[in-house]
């Protein structure tokens, strides 16, 4: 059998027809920019995480970077982050000229720990931004109740984990202001790049919108120095046509985690994903890990079944980052996490015997 890691096949199946409408429509429209698939899907987006407010950007990092700079984030102040994450949410820190405070997960979730936040702020502190890593929430309530006593701004990272929940309340709707990413392989996909920001406030969702969109409100007249980081009209219109799907794509996730489970749970040389008490996940990535992980890749590809590693270099370690003067060893639970992980394929559309294959290579792979 040949199983990819991704598969568009299904999903692309389901939408086609929708999408090939959904851009005729744009097209007769012949109205590129900010119009009025952008103002609906904004609507639609707000109302599926219930929230007052979402504005469509560019794509997850534009999100989180204009998110920071709404909250008047910059030079000097500080931004607790994951160091087990995507180097995005550093890079979003920087570009406002922000210094990331890195701290450590939970080993069993790969979340931010909450019980490691309170000793890094600082009297610098500004935000904390908890990522929703891999399509599990967070620990928000810990979260929000530490941000409420040391009086700071939280800011979501929710790229991998649209729908997902902690004691029934949805990503994007806990932090002051959220960023997503539409990236095509996430959960809600665009056709190319996009993002957006999710909040309840008003004003910050004015801000953001204005922000986006070169500082102005009314062409050729700009309030303040802004960026063009809108996200594109016709990438709106084909999330529109996602997002009716969404609900249905995470059950069958759910469900391929679900038969996963079960079909690895013998195996002891690996550890499964482990959910905290109150999350839900809905498994954008169905991560394990294994002390042989990088023998076990290679096995499973020699045997048809494509795998990857999220991520190779926890972000103290990469290159860009030097200049904090990190080294190996300072952030061990991430860097076991770096070395060990391995994510499993998992996309709408596999089927149980999929699953079953790619469990009985692994089982095969530590009974050799």
């Amino acid at each position: 059998m040949k199983i990819p890691f991704l598969s568009f096949n299904e999903t692309n199946k389901a939408v086609k027809q929708e999408i090939l409408e959904a851009f005729e429509s744009f097209f007769d429209k012949a109205w590129y920019i900010l119009g009025d698939s952008v103002k609906q899907f904004e609507k639609e987006y707000a109302d599926y995480n219930n929230v007052s407010n979402c504005i469509g950007v560019s794509n997850g990092l534009d999100a989180l970077h204009l998110s920071l700079k709404a909250l008047n984030i910059g030079a000097g102040d500080e931004v607790i982050v994951p160091s087990n994450t995507y180097i995005a949410t550093l890079l979003a820190v920087s570009y406002v000229g922000a210094n990331p405070v890195l701290v450590e997960p939970d080993i069993s979730t790969y979340n931010i720990d909450p019980a490691n936040i309170q000793k890094a702020i600082t009297g610098r502190t500004k935000a904390i931004m908890p990522v929703h890593l891999y399509g599990q929430c967070c620990e928000m309530k810990e979260i929000m109740a530490l941000a409420e006593k040391n009086n700071l701004f939280v800011i979501e990272d929710n790229a991998q984990s649209q729908g997902s929940a902690y004691g029934g309340k949805l990503t994007g709707t806990w932090g002051h202001i959220n960023g997503t990413s539409f990236y095509p392989g996430k959960n809600l996909g665009a056709l190319g790049d996009a993002g957006a920001i999710t909040t309840n406030d008003k004003n910050l969702a004015h801000k953001i919108a204005v922000l986006r969109n070169y500082g102005s409100e009314k062409k050729y007249y700009n309030e303040v120095v802004g960026f063009n980081m809108r996200l594109d009209e016709i990438q709106a219109a084909f999330l529109s046509v996602k997002l009716k799907y969404l609900p249905e794509w995470t059950k069958q996730r759910q469900q391929i985690a679900t038969w996963y489970n079960e079909a690895l749970k013998n195996i002891f040389q690996i550890v499964l994903p482990s959910i905290a008490k109150e999350a839900t996940h809905v498994y954008h990535l169905y991560v394990i890990r294994s002390e042989r992980r990088d023998e076990l890749q290679k096995y499973l590809q020699e045997h048809g079944i494509g795998t990857l590693i999220h991520y190779p270099v926890p972000p103290h370690l990469q290159k860009a980052y030097n200049h904090l003067g990190f080294k190996s060893g300072d952030f061990p639970i991430a860097e076991k996490i770096a070395d060990t992980c391995l994510s499993l394929p998992i996309w709408p559309g596999m089927q149980n015997e999929d699953v079953n294959y790619v469990a009985e290579k692994i089982r095969k792979f530590y009974d050799r």
